[in-house]
């Protein structure tokens, strides 16, 4: 009787050539068809991952609200106006080749600008929007951005942050969203057109200008300053969106002066006897933007303008607890992986809202407070096996609080 012998059922190699034979149940497979085997998945893997920003999932504003409602507390005028701006936006893009017969209508891009104090919540709204399409996204701060040829980043750096985040791939980040934070701080310091350099400010205002209008644009895809033997990638920015942020300090002042100058003598309007003086951003308005700074034709580029109210108690409150990713679930998640349950007093809640209010942190500085008092236990803790609960009581969290660097910030 002829002994069979074993091969591998994919590439016909004998067991004697190759270092592992896997038997199954009526197949053989080699060393070196698994390796294969393992090549083709990681490709089909990186393939998917580069087409799953390719397919937007568009919802309506109602739909897209709700989403935000999760996560982001309060501020329903700003998801309003960012759930409309940005379904019209997506429209937009998806929408049908004009008929054979039909004129063909050229939809403008709205890209939006949010004016609201820090830490009110201007980044997590645009980074939420984001995630529920599906779409790149990234943040640049304004504030490091310099005119071509100076010390800095250069506009165009922007769009290779975009694209990174794309995995290079150019027609995902031509649908992507860009979120420009800190634009105030790009402001000219009049509202003359500067006669010298200002490459920090106006400089850059100009040159962002193409990227928001729409343009083919040379990135280098590494980032960093271009160089003539560097290898280009093409971005087409026309269906990029941008939304810009920014505290702009001191915009208050002119929102007021132009609501005064319409109560002069007799003429009233209707509503505007009663300003609210706590939260003047409601009222704001794009020749409020141009005259803090930025240049008409920024503005004109950004005709979406939207505000964000300061953040009251309440809303801090329900900040801790309320949002899917709230701070106390996510902490109370990090102690549960090490086998502790966390438990926090609600006068422990109140304190931390009291004192983010008092030292006008607003939410970005709930996390300081939450780290700084929970810093001693997440230190010590995971090494004690014994520890099972951890309860937070008023006494341990104002003990904590004091050794914080914010306990000993003054109050402006």
């Amino acid at each position: 009787m002829v002994k069979k012998i074993e091969r591998c059922s994919f590439c016909g190699r004998e067991k004697a050539q190759t270092n592992v034979l896997i038997a199954g149940l009526d197949a053989h497979i080699c060393d070196y068809c698994v390796i294969q085997a393992q090549h083709i998945i990681e490709e089909e893997q990186a393939t998917k991952s580069k087409n799953q920003f390719n397919r937007i999932k568009l919802q309506k504003p109602l739909e897209i609200k709700n989403y935000l409602d999760q996560y982001v507390i309060g501020q329903d005028e700003a998801k309003r106006v960012m759930a409309v701006a940005v379904y019209n936006h997506y429209k937009r893009i998806t929408q049908p080749e004009s008929k054979p017969n039909e004129e063909p209508i050229e939809i403008e891009k709205a890209n939006i600008i949010m004016v609201g104090e820090t830490g009110t919540g201007k980044t997590l709204l645009a980074r939420t929007i984001a995630k529920m399409l599906k779409v790149p996204f990234c943040i640049a701060d304004a504030t490091v951005l310099t005119e071509a040829g100076y010390v800095g980043e250069d506009v165009e750096s922007i769009l290779s942050r975009l694209l990174q985040v794309a995995d290079y791939n150019v027609a995902a980040t031509e649908k992507g969203i860009i979120f420009i934070d800190e634009i105030d701080k790009i402001a000219r310091k009049s509202d003359n057109p500067s006669i010298t350099r200002d490459v920090s400010g106006e400089g850059v205002q100009q040159a962002l200008l193409k990227l928001l209008e729409g343009t083919v644009v040379n990135v280098p895809p590494q980032g960093g300053r271009k160089h003539p033997e560097q290898k280009m990638i093409q971005i087409d920015t026309k269906n990029i969106l941008f939304i810009a942020g920014g505290a702009f300090d001191g915009i208050g002042k002119i929102i007021a002066s132009r609501l005064r100058t319409n109560v002069i003598g007799y003429s009233f309007k209707d509503g505007i006897r009663n300003i609210d003086k706590d939260n003047i951003l409601q009222y704001i308005s794009p020749p409020d933007i141009r005259k803090f700074g930025l240049i008409p034709e920024i503005v004109g580029r950004m005709p979406v303008v939207s505000f964000l109210h300061p953040l009251t108690k309440e809303t801090l409150r329900s900040i801790l607890t309320e949002p899917k990713n709230s701070l106390i679930k996510q902490y109370t998640k990090l102690f549960e992986m090490d086998g502790i349950k966390l438990k926090f007093e609600p006068e422990v809640l109140d304190f931390i809202v009291e004192k983010s209010n008092e030292f006008k942190l607003g939410a970005r500085g709930l996390r300081s407070i939450v780290e700084g008092i929970l810093t001693d236990a997440m230190f010590e803790l995971p090494s004690d096996e014994k520890v099972k609960r951890l309860n937070i009581s008023l006494s341990y969290a104002e003990e904590k609080f004091k050794k914080t660097n914010i306990a000993k910030l003054k109050v402006a």
